[in-house]
């Protein structure tokens, strides 16, 4: 069997959705009420279990994501995540002292509610960020095919080119992972600078050096170029192939 025929597809197109959180009977009831919603739901009850979730599973779509865990805290696990993708997450929680919503929202979450909360207002926030992030062109997966020359793996940061595993940067991963959520649509420069360092500031010219590293590990042909299109001095597209 090839690499190729090992791809576990989600050919139904569901957006799938992991919920991360300690407390076994609202993990229940959140699964329950993303389900109903029509979402295939994944669960985890610590940090470590979701980035296990993860590598078994690939990325989801969006996580829901407890604060207070005892192997780790949320935004332990959202940095860990947020190495190598922009996986946009939603913390879910009983903490809501000013200081950690605002950290929260400013470095790790797309979203913040705090518990108890209404099932249907956490839907509605989950559908709400889920419009705003993209339509994810490209299924999600374990090992995320793009064409029969490229596959992605980006729980492990590794990409398949013709058949051989390449390693990337957790940086690369992260560019590919979100020129591949906008599939089609031209990524800024501006853009990918605050999602790539968001708590520092980068520059234009760090970000075409790691574009530049990026297509020589996935581009086949650098004459013609496939999956990361320059739009000049604007940003990048990766096309809808």
């Amino acid at each position: 069997m090839s690499y190729f025929q090992a791809i576990r597809y989600n050919p139904d197109g569901f957006q799938r959705i992991l919920i991360v959180d300690d407390d076994a009977d609202l993990l229940q009831l959140v699964k329950v009420t993303l389900e109903r919603a029509g979402f295939e739901v994944f669960t985890a009850s610590s940090g470590a279990e979701g980035l296990e979730v993860i590598k078994r599973k690939g990325l989801p779509h969006l996580a829901v994501v407890d604060l207070m865990m005892p192997d780790m805290n949320g935004f332990e696990l959202c940095a860990k995540v947020q190495q190598f993708s922009d996986l946009p997450i939603i913390m879910l929680t009983a903490v809501d002292e000013e200081d950690t919503v605002i950290q929260g929202l400013e470095h790790f979450a797309e979203d913040y509610m705090v518990k108890p909360f209404s099932p249907r207002e956490l839907v509605a926030r989950v559908q709400r960020v889920l419009r705003r992030v993209g339509d994810f062109t490209y299924t999600l997966a374990p090992l995320t095919k793009i064409d029969d020359q490229l596959a992605i793996d980006f729980a492990q940061q590794t990409v398949i080119v013709a058949g051989q595993p390449i390693t990337l940067t957790p940086i690369e991963t992260k560019i590919l992972y979100i020129l591949l959520s906008n599939a089609g649509r031209m990524v800024t420069t501006d853009f990918l600078l605050r999602r790539l360092w968001p708590l520092q500031e980068g520059s234009e010219q760090t970000l075409r050096v790691h574009v530049h590293r990026l297509r020589h590990k996935i581009e086949t042909n650098p004459a013609d170029l496939r999956y990361i299109i320059t739009e000049r001095g604007i940003g990048y597209t990766f096309p809808k192939l």
